[in-house]
């Protein structure tokens, strides 16, 4: 995409604990065995060198058979340049980012807030005094925004006009501020991927960017929804495997929630190179599989339903996918502590202590989503 040298994203210090599962290590191994193929050529060549014959020989037999050796030689290359290119994994870069800033109209303080959520007079003094200690704990400021349907109107607006109106306006602001910073003509786009969880009208989102955008005819386009706080992580690993098979273009990833259908009454430019993408997926699990679940209270009122247990069960998930890392980003030293550790444990039935790796050695930052202060700090009780 760009010769310009990428930075590249790491993530902040998190160690291992003993229990975290050995099968997530092996995963990160297999991730690394898979890109380290050309290590094996290494000891072949070195092996098929040994039983050449002498150089006068060579040269004896090169001046009597020059054509047989032409196409020896093409054929080989040619073998070396297919594995080279089959193997590879073309680089992907994450170019810029944007956010959609409202104008100063859709402020929505704590106070008005609170008037809002208490003019249908559907909760409780018990469900008001809980929705003002989770704004105190939540950091949500003053400046907060909010749509319009439900600031200026009452009851407010939770139609799905209103709501397509918030999500475009969100949208369609973010993308105008991305293309005119990274200069890209619409043209030049041929994946677009799309992720709202809650929302997902039809047509869909992604169909509303390609006719707002007038999108070329060609455009790979997805719509993902119902995937939660995954969403956004799991946008730009599709749009980074698309990119691999369709090279020389550009993936637009647009990642948004709606606000308007889900109220519940009762900076700098910068480039990253994307090295590693990791998923772990918990859905197997009921109590992860019901830890935010979508329905219906008594009244037949929709609304969100949020487990005690979610964040313990996305710091497990986090911690999965840190053990599946370590192997790709932990230094060798590190990773030659670990395994022989244990080794002299599982295979040598030493009583030893499991080592446990340095990761401030791989990761610098960690970056969570705006909705995750809670997960981050159930992160700090497990890793600090």
């Amino acid at each position: 995409m760009s010769s310009a040298p990428p930075k590249t994203v790491h993530r902040s210090s998190v160690p291992l604990t003993p229990s975290v599962k050995l099968k997530y290590v092996k995963l990160g191994y297999h991730y690394l065995a898979t890109n380290s193929v050309y290590l094996l050529l290494i000891p072949l060549i070195a092996v098929t060198l040994t039983n050449l014959p002498s150089i006068p020989s060579l040269l004896e037999i090169c001046n009597q058979n020059p054509t047989l050796i032409l196409a020896v030689a093409s054929i080989s290359l040619s073998l070396i340049l297919a594995v080279h290119v089959a193997r590879s994994r073309r680089s992907v870069y994450l170019l810029d980012f944007a956010c959609y800033k409202p104008s100063p109209a859709h402020f929505c303080s704590r106070e008005l807030f609170m008037e809002v959520s208490s003019a249908p007079g559907e909760f409780t003094e018990d469900s008001l005094d809980f929705q003002r200690r989770i704004m105190e704990k939540s950091g949500y400021g003053q400046m907060t925004y909010a749509p319009t349907g439900l600031l200026t109107k009452s009851p407010p607006d939770q139609s799905i006009a209103a709501a397509r109106e918030e999500t475009e306006a969100a949208i369609f602001g973010a993308i105008d501020n991305l293309l005119e910073k990274v200069g890209v003509e619409v043209r030049e786009i041929g994946v677009l991927v799309v992720n709202s969880s809650m929302f997902n009208p039809t047509p869909s989102l992604s169909a509303a960017i390609v006719n707002r955008y007038k999108m070329r005819g060609n455009v790979l386009s997805y719509n993902l929804g119902g995937m939660g706080c995954s969403a956004g992580l799991i946008s730009v690993d599709l749009a980074k495997d698309l990119l691999q098979v369709h090279p020389h273009t550009y993936a637009l990833v647009v990642s948004t929630e709606n606000i308007t259908r889900n109220w519940y009454f009762d900076r700098r430019r910068s480039k990253y190179q994307l090295r590693h993408t990791v998923r772990t997926h918990r859905g197997a699990s009921d109590k992860s599989y019901r830890c935010v679940f979508q329905q219906e209270d008594d009244r037949n009122i929709i609304g969100i339903s949020l487990s005690k247990e979610l964040m313990a069960i996305a710091g497990e998930a986090l911690k999965t996918n840190i053990t599946t890392l370590g192997p790709l980003v932990l230094p060798v030293a590190e990773q030659a502590l670990f395994l022989a550790t244990l080794v002299a444990k599982k295979l040598l039935r030493w009583k030893v202590k499991a080592y446990v790796p340095d990761f401030k050695l791989a990761f610098e930052h960690f970056c969570i989503h705006a909705g995750g202060r809670g997960v981050f700090i159930n992160h700090n009780k497990i890793y600090f």
